[in-house]
């Protein structure tokens, strides 16, 4: 019933959190609609010259900053987005072609479209407006309260004033500009054009500046699900790769989480001697860069390895021939489906465990003492005692990193690449004609299709289902870990 009632209350809080949200949007709207409606001239004015209602109050800097921002945004609206934007929606007609000059008598490139060009500067361009479109609508609103404080006898700050309200009541809004600055740049402008470019043909046959791309609408995510009617489909690679890539997320993150957990209990028992060695052996493990450790792993356990040399000596390679198990005279550990599977989680394992390793030993530090007294005093056992009250504790503080481990093994580049980039050669031809491999996550299909193969287009949806599939295990996760009040438990 109590559980029950938190999740009511944890539904009502999310509720209302988009409730705040929309309502907040919709208050700023108002306000806009308000000033512009009851405005004096002057916030009128503002509407098309920007600085109009601050000169009115005689603040000339903000008039000054403002008229020079709104020259700015129609400077670029005339000299770079109307190159761009213009061409949107056809990414451009003209092709790359030389052209013999006349004049010149020389062999010259005609004024030609780059469709990649056109996408990512209009893109850039449309963000540029609306910033821009947000600063208009609020500067209306400020100016408009300006006039209501000239009107009721208020003191109307000057430029010196506001700039110490930055720096002292404000600060937050001058620390955080920068940061979102960064984040609109270099992150949602990325993630936009990503999801663009799958709406495109951008691929190998249609490489700027030499051939151009256009819209293609949903043809590509039709054919990532095997739609379409297309003779091949990256639908058969696709439901193979995101089956491997959850089942290698949810056996790496367990494996290394509760081998962690072991393993720390391990060195903290009474009974472990020279607990600080070991203890230091696991965390060189960390020290050493990992991207060394698994190409060497991957040269132990390839066809022609030590590992193999090893096997073959002490005749286990003859042994699984006879039994069926294997058709080569070595064993595929890294380079035949199922065997590499189950070889890439055993070397994870060796990779991640000291991590958790870490995270476990700081985590048993702090386990509740009184707790672990009264189950001694009632007479619980040492395994009753870490099932009820140490595992749970345990589970309940790292709930967060378990969440975020399971996502970074979704994108778990390097243990994939590394290990198998050299070693595995697909046999599926199914797979092969979508540039798959049976060992492949997607963020690892996600590279190889842009990096060997320059299929932007089909790289940037699968960057899209990567990204849906990570944000829904994570909503639900988190849910799931809030939901109950569990935190409680142990304060």
């Amino acid at each position: 019933m109590n559980e029950s009632a938190s999740a009511v209350g944890y539904g009502g809080k999310v509720k209302r959190s988009i409730s705040a949200f929309f309502g907040a949007i919709g208050s700023f709207f108002a306000d806009f609609g308000r000033a512009a409606a009851k405005g004096d001239a002057f916030v009128k004015l503002s509407l098309i010259w920007w600085g109009a209602g601050y000169l009115r109050r005689k603040q000339f800097v903000k008039a000054l900053i403002m008229t020079l921002l709104e020259v700015g945004v129609i400077l670029f609206s005339i000299f770079f987005a109307s190159q761009y934007v213009p061409k949107f929606n056809t990414l451009g007609t003209v092709q790359a072609e030389q052209i013999f000059n006349m004049q010149t008598m020389q062999m010259e490139w005609n004024d030609y479209d780059h469709s990649f060009m056109i996408l990512l500067f209009s893109l850039f361009s449309f963000v540029v407006w609306f910033v821009a479109l947000v600063v208009w609508m609020k500067n209306t609103v400020n100016v408009y309260r300006l006039q209501l404080a000239a009107e009721r006898g208020k003191h109307i700050n000057s430029f010196a004033e506001d700039v110490k309200t930055y720096l002292d009541k404000k600060f937050h809004i001058t620390l955080l500009s920068l940061p979102v600055l960064g984040i609109v740049i270099f992150t949602v402008i990325p993630i936009l054009l990503l999801v663009f470019v799958a709406f495109t043909n951008y691929d190998q046959n249609h490489m700027p500046p030499n051939s151009l791309f256009t819209w293609v609408g949903l043809d590509n995510f039709v054919s990532l699900l095997g739609g379409g009617g297309l003779t091949v489909t990256f639908g058969y690679a696709f439901v193979r790769v995101l089956g491997w890539t959850l089942v290698w997320a949810f056996f790496s993150t367990l494996t290394t989480y509760f081998g962690g957990i072991l393993l720390s209990l391990l060195l903290n028992s009474k009974l472990t001697r020279g607990s600080r060695f070991w203890r230091l052996l696991f965390v060189i493990t960390i020290a050493v860069p990992q991207f060394v450790s698994l190409l060497l792993v991957s040269n132990m356990f390839s066809n022609n390895g030590i590992i193999n040399t090893l096997c073959s000596n002490v005749g286990l390679t003859d042994f699984l021939r006879n039994a069926g198990l294997i058709s080569t005279s070595y064993i595929p550990f890294l380079s035949a489906p199922g065997w590499a599977h189950v070889m890439i989680i055993f070397i994870n394992i060796w990779i991640g465990v000291p991590y958790q390793m870490l995270i476990a030993t700081g985590v048993l530090g702090n386990l509740p003492v009184d707790q672990l007294e009264s189950a001694r005093i009632d007479g619980a056992n040492k395994t009753q005692t870490f099932r009820y009250i140490t595992m749970p504790y345990l589970l309940q503080v790292t709930a967060p990193s378990l969440v975020t481990d399971f996502v970074k093994n979704i994108n778990n580049f390097n243990v994939i690449y590394l290990l198998t980039d050299r070693t595995f050669v697909t046999t599926n031809q199914a797979m092969a004609n979508s540039q798959a491999r049976e060992v492949d996550l997607l963020v690892t299909w996600l590279f190889r299709l842009t990096q060997d193969y320059y299929n932007y287009k089909m790289a940037a949806v699968i960057g899209i289902m990567v990204f849906i599939v990570c944000a829904v295990f994570t909503l639900i996760a988190f849910n799931f870990i809030i939901r109950g009040d569990k935190e409680g438990v142990y304060q």
